[in-house]
């Protein structure tokens, strides 16, 4: 499979995919294929797999697209202005992302629900108590919201994040939830009551604009109903 990534910031990945090859999407997220890609709707697994992604913030049926008869093509958009990632996953490094990240792979690639370990990074984090975790092998296109930066942190080593900015991170790497200092610090500096602290070692990719903060902008502008 090759693959192109274009458009930005409402980006598109275009893959060109070899006869019998086959790519897994979330449902609406294909906007144009070429006429011999055929297409199979299927809950991924056991029933449990398929809720568990609607937990995530997925749908629970995925589309399964093929190339038949020859090579084929298809395109992914997403679904708000921001970035596409191509993420490499492997056995040996899966990654975890937060809601609604997921849009495409290559058919090697599952999908399943990652429950936080602490109860407390779920609920105080902005990430949810639920995220996705993103195994097996191949190529995942990841929306995020705005534009990415990624740090690669070693062991032990720690970046503090505000809430809504983490994207992805390694499945290696921890997060947990850390208080503003200082009670004026909390209710005046704009920030809110808390960070997330996330601990090498691993690849973290950070959101310059998470959908929360989007909405929030704009519905500052939006126009009070009396």
């Amino acid at each position: 499979m090759n693959y192109k990534i274009q458009g930005e910031p409402m980006p598109v990945v275009i893959c060109e995919l070899e006869a019998g090859e086959s790519m897994i999407t979330e449902s609406g997220s294909m906007v144009w294929m070429s006429p011999n890609m055929e297409m199979k709707t299927s809950g991924g697994g056991s029933i449990g797999k398929a809720f568990g992604r609607l937990f995530s913030g997925e749908s629970i049926f995925q589309n399964i697209y093929t190339a038949q008869r020859g090579p084929g093509m298809i395109a992914f958009a997403s679904k708000f202005p921001g970035s596409l990632l191509a993420v490499e996953i492997t056995p040996d490094r899966p990654v975890i992302a937060q809601k609604s990240a997921f849009l495409a792979s290559t058919s090697g690639v599952e999908l399943s629900t990652f429950f936080q370990k602490k109860a407390g990074a779920g609920f105080l984090g902005g990430e949810g108590f639920i995220m996705q975790k993103i195994s097996g092998r191949g190529i995942a296109f990841l929306e995020i919201d705005g534009s990415a930066v990624e740090y690669e942190l070693q062991a032990g080593q720690q970046l503090i994040v505000d809430t809504g900015n983490l994207a992805i991170m390694d499945a290696s790497c921890s997060m947990d939830i850390v208080t503003v200092k200082g009670v004026k610090n909390a209710l005046l500096g704009g920030e809110g009551f808390f960070n997330t602290v996330v601990t090498g070692p691993g690849k973290v990719t950070l959101q310059t604009m998470p959908l929360s903060s989007f909405v929030g902008t704009i519905s500052t502008l939006l126009p009070s109903k009396d």
